[in-house]
């Protein structure tokens, strides 16, 4: 239980928004995406230590998370709860959101891979897709439900456990759209089965996925995507 008294908590909160160089870094984030200190250093135009400092007292506001993939640490709104929050008082202000301009290559930011699984534009719609059907289940570590299990089985996609220590199915922070795609054993599987159905066809020279016609109409008939 905190003691402190709820106005002294907001107080404290509401001086960590009004800073205008914090304000920026939220509205940035606003767009569900993750960036690392530098990029919101360099949006923002301050000094990378002085980056640092903001994003610890955000940190300390629990309004952002860190998130570490590999060597880099990225940071993206904290939850659901902050990004409403943020939405309403940006609505007061009545400004638009900023953008950070992705320097990816478009045919790599619409499909690739990543690993053994698919990355991406496709990849992240997919598994927001995947969430939102009620196909995959919990958070960071996913598990299928029945009906999940049910609609992958029947696409020919592998869903049985790893032999391994690998992980099931997990979310996989993806580095152009800075949103979580498909990881583990089951993103694997879900490109193996694409590719081997024709929806997915590798480029020899790239990382680089093609989407195929055939691919296109199945992502509507079985996931509800329009690409």
């Amino acid at each position: 239980m905190n003691d402190t008294p709820l106005e002294d908590r907001l107080a404290t909160l509401t001086a960590a928004i009004a800073d205008r160089t914090r304000a920026r870094m939220l509205c940035l984030l606003m767009d569900g995406r993750a960036y690392t200190a530098t990029e919101l250093s360099a949006a923002v135009d301050v000094a990378a230590s002085t980056a640092s400092s903001h994003l610890s007292r955000l940190q300390e506001q629990n309004l952002i998370a860190c998130v570490k993939q590999g060597r880099y640490r990225f940071y993206r709104l904290a939850g659901k709860p902050v990004a409403d929050a943020l939405e309403m008082l940006m609505a007061l202000a009545g400004e638009e959101r900023p953008k950070v301009k992705s320097t990816t290559p478009d045919a790599l930011r619409f499909a690739r891979t990543c690993y053994d699984h698919i990355a991406g534009e496709i990849a992240v719609q997919l598994h927001h897709r995947l969430l939102e059907l009620g196909w995959l289940e919990g958070e960071n570590d996913y598990q299928l439900s029945n009906q999940g299990l049910a609609a992958l089985t029947q696409l020919g996609i592998d869903c049985s456990a790893p032999p391994s220590r690998r992980r099931f199915a997990c979310d996989c922070l993806d580095w152009s759209e800075r949103k979580a795609h498909l990881g583990g054993a089951l993103g694997a599987a879900m490109l193996t089965a694409f590719e081997r159905r024709g929806w997915l066809w590798r480029q020899l020279d790239s990382r680089a996925l093609q989407l195929t016609p055939a691919g296109v109409k199945a992502l509507k008939l079985h996931f509800g995507l329009s690409l």
